[in-house]
């Protein structure tokens, strides 16, 4: 498909897509995660872009104002993966290069596992391996990190909360490290296009994961990225991470960054996904 992508289709579902770059450029999909749309990837794609890369960044499920179902079983992993099967299928050009922050990370995961076909490389950011995750809950800190996540199988509650009282989402997001701009982008981008609903349905949706996909191992090229000043996610889970990856692997750590890389350090990711990417012969 030689065409720019603005949008694709799946199970009536309508999903925006930010396409940039050399449309001959080899293809990277790269996935947002919470609480943000793919603006929060647009200075890495851009870095991306100028390097020959053409970039394929879908707002997802929940996200886009033309995909969002009802009901939290509609968020399940699997469904969110698929999304993005349908995403690669659409521009019918071969394996794809992925990449993955957050959220996004987790569905990158689950994709390269039940497809590797589609997958060339993988780069992730921030969020390890789902089994790993799930080992570092019972042998760190994580479980203490993740209390959110709990909060937010609350029905309607967290919404109500965070839409009548924005200035403690604020002060909350401002001490993970998000930069004002990008708080602000959250207002703009989630709260007031009613994004918020079905972004928390990821989280709501968690208890349907199936256990394979939370354990499937990977066998693509794989570097995964963690930063020393994550408050979300520990340490232990992207050590653990190795032990789910047949392909080769790589662990690379930034130090002193927060956990929004891709607007924190994007010349630093920029750098290790392409390093990925040249790692294995076109």
């Amino acid at each position: 498909m030689n065409n720019r992508l603005t949008s694709f289709t799946r199970a009536g579902l309508r999903f925006d897509v930010v396409d940039s770059g050399p449309i001959d450029g080899p293809v990277v999909v790269a996935l947002h995660g919470f609480p943000q749309t793919a603006s929060s990837l647009s200075e890495l794609t851009a870095l991306l872009n100028a390097r020959g890369y053409r970039t394929l960044a879908p707002n997802q499920r929940g996200y886009s104002p033309g995909a969002r179902p009802r009901g939290r079983f509609a968020y399940r992993v699997s469904e969110l993966a698929d999304d993005v099967v349908a995403l690669i299928r659409e521009i019918d050009r071969g394996p794809v290069h992925l990449v993955g922050h957050d959220w996004g990370a987790m569905v990158a995961w689950s994709l390269a596992g039940a497809r590797p076909d589609l997958i060339r490389t993988l780069v992730t950011v921030s969020v390890p391996h789902p089994g790993a995750f799930v080992r570092s809950l019972v042998s760190s800190d994580q479980l203490a990190r993740s209390y959110y996540m709990g909060l937010f199988q609350l029905p309607v509650l967290p919404e109500r909360l965070m839409l009548a009282r924005p200035d403690l989402m604020d002060r909350a997001l401002a001490g993970t490290g998000m930069t004002p701009d990008a708080i602000a982008r959250v207002h703009s981008e989630i709260l007031d296009t009613g994004a918020l609903t079905g972004a928390l349905n990821w989280y709501r949706a968690l208890p349907f994961a199936a256990r394979r996909a939370m354990s499937a191992p990977v066998r693509v090229p794989v570097t995964h990225i963690w930063s020393t000043g994550d408050t979300a996610l520990g340490r232990r889970g992207a050590e653990l991470t190795e032990r789910h990856v047949t392909g080769d692997y790589r662990l690379a750590v930034i130090d002193g960054a927060s956990h929004w890389l891709p607007e924190e350090r994007p010349h630093e990711l920029a750098d290790i996904i392409v390093e990925r990417i040249e790692s294995v012969p076109r």
